[in-house]
């Protein structure tokens, strides 16, 4: 069994391979998908480096906020993890899932302490930030099926 084909639950108890959960998306939306994830793993990738080099406008947001250094580091954790699983088949979902997750903070940080525009950016790290979020939405929502599978095996395995 090839790597893609790794099994998962299906929502009947059944076993059913990664290729075959994402067969019944039409093939526009699987590549509407890909370009999304492809879009929200660069730009949470370029901010990477600027996050693990300490760059003055990472310094300044997450002294901002109160949470420097580890804010930054541990953020920038969590956006390589997202952007990993964005980009891995079978981790699509959840990559979504945490990219939506990290992205709604920034959004919130954005809109309560930080402002619309930081360091004279013109909103460019809040425009970013809208487009891993609504990117994010796309790919969850296309993948629905796959989510709901993932929530399904969740909730069972708790209750």
């Amino acid at each position: 069994m090839q790597a893609s084909q790794a099994p998962s639950m299906a929502g009947d108890g059944q076993t059913m391979t990664a290729t075959e959960s994402t067969q019944s998306i039409p093939r526009g939306l699987t590549r509407l998908s890909w370009l999304l994830q492809v879009v929200t793993a660069a730009i949470l990738a370029q901010t990477l480096f600027f996050k693990f080099t300490a760059a003055e406008e990472s310094v300044y947001i997450f002294t901002t906020l109160g949470l420097e250094p580890w804010g930054r580091i541990g953020s920038g954790i969590v956006e390589l993890f997202a952007c990993v699983l964005l980009l891995v088949p079978r981790t699509v979902p959840v990559g979504a899932l945490l990219s939506l997750g990290v992205i709604s903070g920034a959004i919130v940080s954005h809109l309560t302490k930080l402002g619309i525009v930081v360091k004279d950016d013109g909103g460019l790290l809040l425009a970013l930030a809208l487009v891993v979020f609504v990117s994010s939405l796309g790919v969850l929502w296309i993948r629905r099926c796959e989510v709901a599978a993932i929530v399904r095996t969740v909730a069972r395995t708790r209750g």
